[in-house]
């Protein structure tokens, strides 16, 4: 894997607290299925294949970067694809919608009230009736499966550094709880830190245990989570975060997303500062992609 995939960031705060910053380039990783969605796809495209499916179905919201990637997965393995949007049609479509159009996935919608079933095993028999047989995966592909590929990443780091903590921006937990699976299946003494994009998000304490519960069968305590930098809540870019995006790109060449990793480097910056972690310690925050988001904030 080349060494570009992990730059150091030699931010003042991080220096001048003895802290050794890193970021790791998972948007990098692969130029048409950037970032930990396709980590969370590989072995669910593998068990789809497996159990004879041709179509894959998911949900998500308007500007969600799940249905994206499951669009361009379907195109580049294969797979029809249908997306269960959440909300009421608006045309012309947005950016990430018309990708996913773009990527032949046929979209439906969904009104909010209907679309809160979207976990309740009668309505997916529902949906597979109305839609056909399908390989369902879950808003945000976090399901155990997805663990399992996110896990690897671990493996990965692990070829270039040592480090003390891996840092990452949560949505639906499905990231954070793979990189304490891959921590405690590699037995390697690192914390993972999961920062909230949305607000409200206590509720994810309870999905990461159960979704490593669902995996191996525990639940882990070599994780943290922090609830208080979601900056009003998700998918808000507020100035003083946008600035905060603008000032990284201009001092080290990279461009944060709007949703989730401009929060997170805030946030481990704030808890470097904090003295958070002890003097000598390294931190790899992990850049998960979805910097197409940024058609939708007017960059």
């Amino acid at each position: 894997m080349p060494d570009q995939l992990l730059q150091l960031i030699p931010h003042p705060i991080a220096t001048s607290r003895g802290v050794r910053l890193l970021l790791w380039r998972d948007d990098l990783l692969n130029p048409d299925l950037p970032g930990n969605k396709a980590r969370k796809l590989k072995y669910n495209l593998v068990a789809a294949r497996e159990q004879g499916h041709t179509r894959l179905l998911t949900f998500g919201g308007a500007y969600s970067n799940h249905l994206a990637a499951v669009a361009t997965a379907g195109r580049l393995h294969g797979f029809g694809t249908v997306g269960l949007v959440r909300g009421e049609e608006h045309t012309p479509l947005n950016p990430t919608l018309a990708r996913c159009v773009a990527d032949g996935m046929q979209l439906h919608y969904l009104d909010r009230t209907i679309y809160r079933r979207r976990a309740e095993p009668e309505f997916l028999t529902e949906i597979q009736q109305q839609f056909g047989p399908g390989y369902l995966l879950p808003e945000g592909g976090t399901n155990p499966l997805a663990l399992r590929g996110v896990a690897e990443l671990i493996g990965e780091l692990r070829q270039h550094t040592d480090f003390d903590a891996v840092a990452v921006a949560a949505g639906t937990g499905g990231t954070l709880a793979g990189l304490a699976l891959g921590l405690a299946e590699a037995d390697y003494p690192a914390r993972a830190l999961g920062i909230a994009a949305l607000k409200g998000a206590s509720f994810l304490q309870t999905e990461v245990n159960s979704l490593t519960q669902a995996a191996i069968g525990q639940t882990l305590p070599n994780y943290e989570l922090h609830l208080d930098y979601h900056f009003g809540g998700y998918a808000k870019l507020p100035p003083e975060l946008r600035t905060f995006i603008q000032q990284f790109e201009t001092e080290f060449g990279v461009l944060l997303d709007p949703i989730y990793t401009g929060k997170l480097l805030v946030s481990v910056l704030d808890l470097i500062e904090r003295g958070h972690f002890a003097p000598g310690s390294t931190v790899v925050a992990v850049h998960t992609g979805g910097l197409q988001a940024w058609v939708g904030f007017g960059r």
